[in-house]
This record gives structure tokens, C-alpha cells and sequence, in this order.
């Protein structure tokens, strides 16, 4: 049953049943209302110098409240050119969000952008096709074997502990690899704190699972708090994981073959940092902006908004 708001006939009876004596309880029985919706009109509405319930001023003050939420907040034109050229520039809506209240420029959430360009779109825009998956295209592989990422004794993502999708403690991370102009030269191995965001980017000179090991093994080791468990995909640069966990005590966990989800984190990372690692571009030499430490490693702190 959708929730419909209390009208001012509603009102008046609340206040005329008030009167009388009669409980809330009583009170929502006539009206056909749940009692804790005659509770909050009640407490919400009525008058704060006396507590007492008077209908014309609790409609006054529900009239009132109602016009100055936000969802009834009219945005500029001014303000939605500014939101545009940011998005035109590949900017997510939740970083354009975030980046207008950081700055105290505006206050929107990136929902109200998404409906924007949705709305945009309808109406024969091109402001949709600056998000990042816009342009993504998938393989149909109907009636295939699919033998990617088929290893024997990995362990299931179903097997992980439940701690880790709580969020709560320190210590679990996902992991993967962002590929460059090629897919077996250059690229990089990222790995994202779950709890935090925290990420970690590390060169690698091949796509290779010799070049990830070495990589990884020194993240982890470099890391203050322990790095209890890694969810990763099943890309064959991942198939050397034993080596991996007897070396660091890492525990390694494998997603659901085409389950992006469940390396949410990752993945949503992924999205950011291409802004300054594009796809299709050598990684042999990432520009100076992109990646301005050595040796050839970067921690970043959370990315969230």
C-alpha cells in the first residue's frame, strides 16, 4: 500500500478526537492510519511552546516543511551548466556530487544527476554517454564452453569468512589487474582495502601471474595492518595464488566467473582511476601525474566521495 500524506480534514479530526480523550491507537483505528503515523503527526506537528495539537497550525507547519525539502529544491540553469561541463569532462555523477559540496558550490546527490541525464537522454542529449560504462560492449558466449580462469582447489568466494561482508574489520581487500595497449605487456596490479578504500597500485612489466606474485608479495609486506584475505577474478595472472599465500599468509579468494558485484569495490576503483590511466595506453611509462612515486608504486587513500 503506498503511503499517502494526512490531509487537513484528517487533521481536524485528529484535534476534534484529541479533545475527547481518545489514545492515538484509538485515534488511527477511526482513520484507518497505523498508530505510529498519528504518533509522528502529533509529535511533528504539533505545538512546541505547549505540546498541544492545534489543526490549522500543525497544517501550517507540515505546508511549510514540505516546501523547503530539498526534493523540491529547483536547481538553475546556471547551476546545471556547471554540472554539466563536469560531466562532459568524464566526471561520475558521484564525483560531481561530491566534488560541489566539498567545494560549497552546490548540494546535490548524484541521484538527482543520474535522473538528469536519463532525462537528457529522453529527450535526445548526449550528456549519457560520458559515463563510464556508456560505451562498454559484451560477447554473447550463448551455447560456449567458457574455460577462463578454470583451476583446480581455488577457493570459492562462497567459502569466504562472513566478517568480510560486513565491512568491519581491517585486513580484506579485492584485487585485479588494469590492462594497457596490449594484453600481455605492461599494466597494472591494483588491490582496495575493503573497509576503507585504501588502494594500491603496482607496475608490472608483464601480464603475467611470475610479475603479479612479485608485485603483490611487496604490497603486502609493506602494509602496517594484516592483510587477512584478497578477492580476486579468475584471470589466469591469479593462478599462481598458493605461492602467493605461503609467502604472505594471505588467504586468496575467486569471485563467480562473470559475478562483477561481488568485486564491487574494485571494480567501482577501476572506474576513477582510469581517468588518469586510460584504457588502451601504454603502461610502460605512465605519465608523471598519474604516477608521481617510486618505485613504480602508488597508495592512495580512499577514493570514495
Amino acid at each position: 500500500m503506498l503511503y499517502r500524506q494526512i490531509t487537513f480534514e484528517e487533521r481536524y479530526t485528529v484535534g476534534l478526537l484529541r479533545q475527547q480523550g481518545l489514545s492515538r491507537a484509538a485515534i488511527a483505528r477511526l482513520l484507518g492510519r497505523h498508530r505510529c503515523t498519528i504518533g509522528r503527526e502529533v509529535r511533528r506537528n504539533g505545538t512546541p511552546r505547549d505540546g498541544c495539537y492545534r489543526p490549522q497550525l500543525a497544517d501550517w507547519y507540515a505546508r511549510g516543511r514540505r516546501s523547503r525539502s530539498r526534493r523540491n529544491r529547483q536547481f538553475t540553469p546556471t547551476e546545471w551548466a556547471q554540472i554539466q561541463e563536469l560531466l562532459r569532462e568524464d566526471w561520475s555523477p558521484e564525483q560531481v556530487a561530491g566534488w560541489l559540496r566539498r567545494h560549497r558550490l552546490l548540494t546535490i546527490s548524484h541521484e538527482t544527476i543520474y535522473r538528469y541525464i536519463w532525462a537528457d537522454k529522453r529527450g535526445g542529449g548526449t550528456l549519457y554517454q560520458h559515463l563510464r560504462g556508456a560505451r562498454k560492449r559484451r560477447r554473447k558466449r550463448y551455447g560456449r564452453y567458457d574455460s577462463r580462469g578454470r583451476l583446480a582447489g581455488k577457493r570459492p568466494i562462497t567459502t569466504r569468512p562472513p566478517s568480510v561482508a560486513t565491512r568491519r574489520e581491517l585486513g580484506h581487500w579485492e584485487g585485479d589487474t588494469m590492462l594497457g595497449a596490449s594484453q600481455a605487456g605492461p599494466c597494472v596490479l591494483s588491490l582496495v582495502e575493503r573497509k576503507t578504500g585504501y588502494l594500491l597500485l603496482g607496475q608490472l612489466g608483464q601480464h603475467t601471474s611470475a610479475a603479479v606474485n612479485q608485485r603483490a608479495q611487496r604490497l603486502i609486506a609493506a602494509q602496517p595492518h594484516p592483510v587477512r584475505t584478497i578477492t580476486v577474478d579468475n584471470g589466469t595472472e591469479f593462478h599462481e595464488y598458493a605461492a602467493l599465500e605461503r609467502a604472505t599468509g594471505t588467504a586468496f579468494y575467486f569471485a563467480t566467473p562473470h559475478h562483477a558485484w561481488e568485486r564491487g569495490t574494485n571494480e567501482n576503483t577501476h572506474g576513477l582511476v582510469r581517468q588518469y590511466l586510460p584504457k588502451r595506453q601504454s603502461m610502460a611509462h605512465p605519465s608523471a601525474r598519474a604516477w608521481p612515486t617510486s618505485p613504480n608504486t602508488i597508495a592512495i587513500g580512499s577514493l570514495r566521495n
